[in-house]
């Protein structure tokens, strides 16, 4: 799904308090990087953050819907690690950079856990 120009610069400037956030494009859908990891993904013109089993809760809580697509030969949805941001959080920088920081703390957990399986001796 395409993002907008006007929608994908909002997000980064409403999210610059977090670092220096970047976009890249990607699967015609762009991704929000900050320190080379990737904590929020955009489609359609719609955030989504990354979770994990710490903060997912609180996205839970709201009723948010997790970011699912369709692969290729496949019926069935496949569920990946965001959720869609709260709409409100969507229209503020302070409350932007609130659920933006804990999905970046998400995705540090993540490559932090991904450095350890890849540090395991083989048996």
């Amino acid at each position: 799904m395409p993002v907008s120009p006007d929608f994908l610069d909002y997000l980064i400037d409403q999210l610059q308090n977090l670092g220096p956030v970047e976009a890249k494009r990607m699967f015609g859908g762009a991704g929000l990087f900050l320190d080379g990891l990737m904590f929020g993904l955009i489609a359609g013109d719609v955030l989504y953050l990354k979770v994990d089993d710490e903060n997912r809760p609180d996205f839970q809580e709201r009723g948010l819907d997790p970011f699912t697509y369709t692969k290729k030969n496949r019926k069935e949805p496949f569920q990946l690690g965001y959720f869609e941001a709260p709409p409100d959080a969507v229209e503020g920088a302070d409350e932007l950079c609130t659920w933006g920081r804990k999905a970046f703390e998400a995705a540090l957990r993540a490559a932090k856990d991904k450095k350890k399986k890849k540090k395991k001796p083989a048996k």
